[in-house]
Order: structure tokens, then sequence, then C-alpha cells
């Protein structure tokens, strides 16, 4: 895996900076309604749980997380709770979206690490537009604390690793910063001013996005991770392709007795 760094990664980063930048992600992916082909992915893994639970694991702000809540009740007729979770918890956001999704919403005001969920935050993981940050050992020990859970697991990141997708994000986000930072919720006179005035955020935004795209797991890279640690498990890799026509990579596994 690329040895690069994300600015929203790093403990130094200041908080308000990673925070505008997780809202404008949230904006970009229910807008675009980005992860819309797991959704039947996600509702096989509640099925095989018996449960309408998630745990949603480095939320960000929130993540795609208001249109995976819709697509499940529109396309499953499922109404799932997703417990927002993150090692650094966008709260602002949080609450702005559990207003929105009252119903549908819980989320953890501390830090919540990835590899040592709390063992009461019962329900299926999810992590979305995530797994990219960690190292390989990390992500294995991701998977090997749901499987000491016993609970489901649901990992979804896009898009394709390649020099097109590099190009798209470079034009693409100076001009959707551009045209919606006004529109973003909740708003911030600091989102405004290091946006237009001095474009703190949408350079670190851009500089992240592009070494995302850089550490992109593949399915087989996945597997070949599992395979280290499954116990009693059904694992399940591959892609799908969205309404943008980019690529989702996908893990899901639980267990098989079921």
């Amino acid at each position: 895996m690329m040895q690069v760094f994300e600015f929203e990664d790093q403990k130094w980063f200041p908080n308000f900076i990673r925070e505008s930048m997780t809202d404008y992600l949230r904006y970009v992916l229910n807008t675009t309604n980005f992860y819309r082909p797991t959704t039947l992915l996600l509702y096989d893994c509640l099925s095989q749980s018996h449960v309408n639970y998630c745990v949603d694991l480095c939320s960000g702000g929130g993540g795609p997380i208001e249109s995976v809540i819709k697509n499940l009740k529109d396309e499953h007729a499922l109404e799932v709770r997703f417990i927002l979770t993150d090692k650094f918890p966008n709260k602002e956001a949080f609450n702005f979206i559990k207003k929105r999704l009252p119903n549908n919403i819980e989320f953890i005001e501390s830090s919540i690490d990835a590899v040592e969920v709390p063992t009461e935050l019962v329900g299926v993981r999810t992590m979305y537009s995530a797994i990219h940050h960690f190292e390989r050992e990390t992500i294995k020990s991701v998977i090997q604390d749901a499987i000491k859970a016993k609970v489901p697991i649901a990992i979804f990141d896009g898009s394709d690793k390649s020099l097109l997708t590099i190009v798209i994000i470079i034009i693409f986000h100076p001009i959707a910063f551009f045209l919606f930072t006004p529109f973003f919720k909740p708003f911030k006179l600091s989102r405004i001013f290091f946006t237009y005035i001095i474009p703190v955020i949408p350079f670190c935004t851009i500089w992240d996005g592009v070494v995302s795209i850089l550490r992109l797991y593949q399915p087989g890279d996945l597997l070949k991770i599992v395979q280290e640690v499954d116990n009693n498990y059904k694992w399940k890799a591959g892609k799908v392709r969205n309404n943008l026509y980019m690529n989702i990579t996908y893990l899901t596994g639980f267990p098989e007795n079921n």
C-alpha cells in the first residue's frame, strides 16, 4: 500500500478543517447517492443477522448514511437505525443528521477506534469510504474485532484506482467547492473563510482525495486479509458500479451459523 499521508488522519490537523472536509464528503455522497448499488449487500447482512441496527465505523461527518437509510426503506421496506462513531467524532454533524432523522440515528460522542469497538455497540458493522485509510495489519484488526464480537461487517469504498479518477477529482472538487459551499450544512462562517479567502479546505480535500485513490484496496486484497483471520465467517468481495459509472469495492462477512 502506498505510504502517503492524508490530512484528516493526523492528530495535529485542526478539527474545524477536518469537520468541514467530512461535511463536504457527506454532501457529495448523499447528493449523488454514491453508494446506492451497495444497498442489497447491506440488506443481506442485516437479514442474516436478524437485526435492524448498524454500527457505522469511521463515520466522519456522517458520510452517505442518510441516503443509505433512504435506500433501505425505499428498496426493501426496512427501517434501520445507525449508530455513528468515529475516532474524531464530528459531533455537530452527527447532531445535524440526528435532527433530520431522529428515528434512525444515534451517535457516540466519545472517540471510538474501529479496531476496538465497545461490546455494547451491537449491530452490523459498516464502513463507508474509510478502509483505504488503514494499513493492512490494521484492517486485519478491524475484521478480527468484528469476528470476536460475532457480528456481521460490511465495508464499502470507492471509486476507481485510475489516473482518470485523479484528474476528475482535481477538476471537480474546486468547482463543487466554489458553487456549493454556502449550501453545506451545518452552516459555518469558518468554512466560507477557509474556502473562498484562504482555500485550505479545498486544497486539503483534493490532496486527501488523490491520496485516497492511490491507497484504494481491491477485492482480492481484502479477501487475502480475511483468509488470515477467517473464523467460521462467510465472506463476499467484489465491485459494483454506481450511477456515476464508478466502481465501488465491497467486502461483507457474517457468521455462517447465523
